[in-house]
């Protein structure tokens, strides 16, 4: 049987208030700041801005591979400013939190897509990765 989430509420709210962006880039935000902390910078505490993009970067790539940029456009994220939007409106849902020193302009201009998933890139990561 289907149990809603208890934070589903929430996330309806915020797709209803700002519906630039999917569901999917919501849930795939809060389990890259999951990442991000527990995983990728291993501190358990908060991150900055452009460390939870290096770790979506990471999440991504590890993800989607060289699907990502077709997926984040899907999802209507096209630059890492609209990964911010997304923070910040789960911030304001209460589903995320900050610090008096984290901003938008955390967000703004840190890597273009193109430049971040490059299909060469990719595949040197990878083949570094595993020799």
């Amino acid at each position: 049987m289907f149990e809603p989430r208890p934070d589903d509420a929430r996330l309806r709210a915020i797709l209803k208030k700002d519906p630039r962006y999917r569901r999917g880039a919501y849930d795939f935000t809060r389990r890259a700041v999951s990442f991000a902390s527990e995983v990728y910078f291993a501190t358990g505490t908060h991150v900055t801005g452009r460390e939870l993009l290096e770790a979506i970067r990471r999440f991504a790539l590890d993800r989607y591979g060289l699907m990502t940029r077709d997926v984040f456009e899907a999802w209507g994220v096209r630059a890492t400013e609209d990964f911010g939007e997304i923070v910040f409106n789960l911030v304001d849902a209460g589903l995320l939190s900050k610090t008096a020193e984290d901003s938008r302009d955390d967000f703004r201009a840190v890597y273009s897509f193109d430049e971040a998933f490059r299909p060469s890139d990719y595949w040197e990561e990878v083949l570094e990765s595993v020799g």
